[in-house]
């Protein structure tokens, strides 16, 4: 059948080497040797004269080394990743050289458990020997090497393949420019391993699976299928069951009162646990699970902060909201940890009801997200400087969101009131306009946070690093003093818990620049007095049925805040309508807004 290769990478061939010698075996984390090895691996696109745009993509375990594009002209469907990764799209073949290989154990062509051992003339089957992340990554590396890649732009993958990625940033920081780590996590948990280990028992008690050497006869298909059944299960949320499947039934519209499966959700899992037996392995399943298992940075460094205090430089984290399987905690965990060892680190949750499976399906978000990551990476690394342009992604909506309607005539004022080269947080950070403009004339080392995706995706479309999340719940990753100068703009009113969050800002920066609305001005005073009505104006532009403001405070009530809490006012600063210079006479009657600049006592 024809295909329509319109934005794709058309017709691929995968390829083989053998990057491991029966001479020189490679030498596993388990103590045993391995070797030959074969890697099956695909490339899409070309490799620059500077050698700067090498983007490798890490599969996760039912994936391959098949990213993007068709194996043949007959293929019904095309590569794992197709929505992400091809010319015009946001892992970009016309700009960059995309490597993905499949990864040792795995059954499609790269060394695993279904290839022949040499030493017996027999496929390996449980003669195998364990394998770990550490192992896989290992041979990854030996491939690169032998391609002449000395460079990596980023290092991408999800599930499994985000595991590998952090594994690589850790191993290999020399060589890898940044990370992409989705839907993944730094060390399984309980019930991840539960889960497992139900689908390995699945397969090992199957009658055909003869001690893993069954490829001569029957295969435990049935095994493999209830593992991948299981599997399946942990890759989707309620949600997704519920808005897919419900209580449906296949065919009849009353019960058969039968053990046949009779529920949509039945027959869904039949037919997936079916066609995973007609391309994969049980034997390989039975291995990759297991190195998954196995994964833990903690364990392996100490901490996990120990584990990426080495690590590359640069990293994106992204989970999404409804992934029971690898949590949106654990993303956050990773990005504590990260946060804490100085490392450039962005974060965002992405709101999806697909679950574990979003970041296959997310391509929108998830894709504008690596992108901008990608661009702005390979910005810094050819220029110097971050990437701070403001085009396309979220603009046009900015400029409709009521976040747009303020007037910031505070962002002159804070700009003087930091130290050039200083370290710098802002909560509550928006479209990233005031660090893009302290990052231009300070060159102050910026790190943002917001909590409306939007926001926070066009953010990292602009280089920014920004971490997504409600800045209420505190900063506890990082030390104290940790930053030199933390802002809160124009959002003390809208914060539910104004004490918690300026006490914990105290703690973690030096300096703390607050600027917030003058309920108190004289233009509220006389719309309520004269019309009756919350006061409307262009530092307060929102109906008050619109507003995010729920505290109404003035200069007055910030000053006798911070007594309370013994908080030091080193400057306090009222500004008018229209100009960011001072108010001189009666503050808290004529300026608009006002900007502080506090501190701990020492």
């Amino acid at each position: 059948m024809e295909k329509d290769l319109k934005n794709s990478v058309g017709i691929v061939q995968t390829q083989t080497l053998r990057v491991v010698s029966a001479d020189d075996p490679l030498v596993l984390k388990s103590g045993k040797t391995l070797g030959p090895i074969d890697v099956a691996y695909e490339t899409y696109g070309i490799l620059n004269s500077d050698c700067d745009n090498v983007v490798l993509i890490c599969h996760a375990l039912s994936g391959d080394a098949h990213v993007a594009g068709y194996s043949s002209p007959h293929d019904r469907k095309p590569g794992w990743w197709d929505i992400m990764v091809g010319p015009g799209k946001p892992i970009d073949t016309d700009r960059y050289f995309v490597l993905c290989s499949n990864i040792l154990g795995g059954c499609r062509g790269t060394t695993g458990p279904s290839e022949i051992n040499p030493a017996t003339g027999r496929p390996y089957g449980l003669e195998f020997p364990i394998i770990t992340i550490e192992d896989i990554v290992k041979v990854q590396k030996i491939l690169v090497d032998a391609l002449g890649i000395r460079r990596i732009l980023a290092v991408i993958g999800g599930s499994m393949g985000g595991m590998q990625v952090l594994q690589w940033a850790i191993s290999y920081p020399q060589l890898v420019e940044s990370a992409i780590c989705v839907a993944s996590t730094a060390r399984l948990n309980a019930q991840s391993i539960a889960f497992d280990a139900v689908g390995r028992n699945a397969i090992l008690a199957d009658p055909n699976f003869h001690e893993g050497q069954y490829l001569d006869q029957d295969p435990p298909d049935r095994g493999l299928a209830i593992a991948r059944m299981i599997g399946h299960i942990t890759y989707l949320s309620e949600q997704s069951m519920r808005s897919k499947f419900g209580r449906q039934l296949q065919r009849k519209g009353q019960y058969n009162y039968d053990f046949n499966s009779e529920f949509a959700v039945e027959s869904y899992l039949d037919y997936q646990g079916q066609t995973f037996t007609e391309r994969f392995d049980a034997n390989s399943y039975l291995y990759i699970t297991k190195a998954m298992d196995y994964f833990d940075l903690a364990r392996e460094y100490g901490s996990l902060r120990q584990a990426f205090s080495h690590a590359a430089r640069r990293f994106l984290i992204a989970s999404f909201s409804s992934d029971w399987l690898f949590t949106p905690e654990q993303s956050e965990e990773m990005v504590f940890a990260l946060g804490a060892e100085g490392k450039e680190v962005t974060y965002c949750n992405i709101q999806s009801p697909y679950g574990h499976d979003a970041f296959l399906l997310e391509d929108r978000e998830l894709g504008a997200l690596i992108s901008g990551f990608l661009a702005s990476t390979q910005h810094q690394i050819r220029t110097g400087q971050p990437c701070l342009s403001d085009k396309g992604g979220a603009k046009e909506k900015l400029k409709k969101s009521d976040r747009g309607k303020r007037i910031r005539l505070d962002y002159e004022l804070i700009d003087d009131l930091i130290e050039p080269g200083s370290r710098v947080i802002d909560l509550g950070c928006g479209d990233g306009n005031l660090l893009v403009r302290l990052i231009t004339s300070k060159k102050v080392v910026a790190k943002g946070v917001e909590l409306d995706q939007d926001l926070v995706i066009h953010c990292v479309r602009r280089g920014l690093s920004v971490l997504h999340r409600d800045i209420e719940r505190g900063l506890e990753e990082f030390p104290n003093d940790y930053f030199d100068y933390a802002i809160l703009s124009q959002t003390m009113q809208t914060l539910r818990d104004p004490e918690k969050v300026v006490c914990e800002l105290i703690r973690a920066a030096k300096k703390v620049i607050v600027s917030f609305p003058n309920f108190a001005h004289w233009g509220c005073r006389m719309q309520l007095l004269l019309r009756g009505r919350a006061p409307q104006t262009r530092q307060l532009p929102f109906r008050w049925y619109k507003s995010p403001n729920i505290h109404f405070l003035s200069l007055k009530d910030f000053d006798r805040f911070c007594a309370e809490l013994n908080i030091k006012v080193e400057k306090r600063i009222p500004l008018g309508k229209r100009k960011a210079a001072p108010i001189r006479i009666w503050p808290n009657l004529l300026a608009s807004q006002a900007v502080y600049v506090i501190s701990k006592y020492h």
